[in-house]
């Protein structure tokens, strides 16, 4: 739903210009990464109202609000209703979501893999997929008091060990990653290795399935088709590197993320993001 939260192995913190928004990122714990494989804590200001729009990605988006909340205008699933979330899940889609900003918020952006949704809440990533859930249907009565603990912390590193504990304890009460078909995982493990840039029939003969078999079990688990999986993964490292310090061309980046040429990025940018790449980049700059 959201862009990639950019975690690094230490904390690194962006100062806002004023008016925007400021941000602390750090990976999670060893244990804990094939679950999560981002944290980022954040605060906005108050700025005119506006409607950002969520981006597909290979990751769920994990949200807990320290102050405010996450206004949904749209659902990727347009079936899906909005609404107003203090903590919330959006499952992986494949098309842009609409978020309302303009109102202050403190909190934490996580990047939840497929595998961490079972792991953590005991539901494949399948039931998720399109919509936005309340965190309290997927935890129940943990929720709470695991936002009071976060809002109680004295700062980022002490709330980042305290997910590590919380999302180690959940792992061990729970069944982690069993259930999900060993098939299922080689295949999205082979479609992160390649960048999104293997075949799907030929990922389906590695597999030892028909594409088509391949295909309906794959969506189940996640919540994508193998083909949807591998352009969102191959779509979010463009992004990654469009995000980085040096950023290339995008004719560089299309050429380095396996795109045909320029113009398959930009129309994933339009289908995928719901903006252009140039609009994209501008906001990220702005903030």
């Amino acid at each position: 739903m959201a862009a990639s939260i950019g975690a690094s192995a230490g904390d690194v913190q962006r100062a806002p210009a004023p008016g925007s928004w400021r941000m602390c990122a750090r990976r999670p714990a060893v244990p804990v990464r094939p679950y999560v494989s981002g944290y980022a804590g954040y605060r906005t200001e108050a700025s005119p109202r506006s409607v950002h729009q969520g981006v597909a990605s290979p990751h769920l988006t994990f949200v807990l609000c320290l102050d405010g909340k996450v206004e949904m205008v749209a659902n990727p699933d347009r079936s899906k209703p909005p609404g107003a979330f203090v903590a919330m899940v959006a499952g992986l889609h494949q098309q842009p979501a609409e978020i309302a900003h303009g109102d202050p918020q403190t909190g934490l952006q996580l990047r939840l893999t497929w595998r961490g949704t079972r792991a953590l809440f005991g539901v494949p990533a399948g039931e998720l997929a399109g919509d936005v859930v309340d965190l309290e249907a997927l935890l129940g009565r943990r929720t709470e008091p695991l936002l009071a603990r976060l809002a109680a912390a004295t700062g980022w590193a002490e709330r980042f060990a305290l997910l590590d504990t919380e999302f180690a304890a959940l792992t061990a009460r729970g069944s982690g990653d069993r259930g999900v078909l060993p098939e299922v995982g080689y295949a999205w493990d082979r479609l992160e290795e390649s960048g999104g840039n293997l075949r799907i029939s030929e990922l389906a003969r590695e597999v030892g399935w028909s594409r088509r078999h391949l295909g309906e079990k794959f969506r189940v688990e996640t919540g994508l088709s193998p083909k949807t999986a591998a352009r969102v993964i191959r779509f979010e490292r463009a992004c990654d590197r469009l995000r980085g310090p040096r950023r290339p061309s995008l004719a560089a980046v299309a050429a380095d993320a396996g795109y045909v040429d320029q113009a398959h990025l930009s129309r994933d940018f339009r289908d995928l993001a719901g903006t252009t790449a140039t609009a994209w980049l501008a906001e990220r700059q702005a903030h």
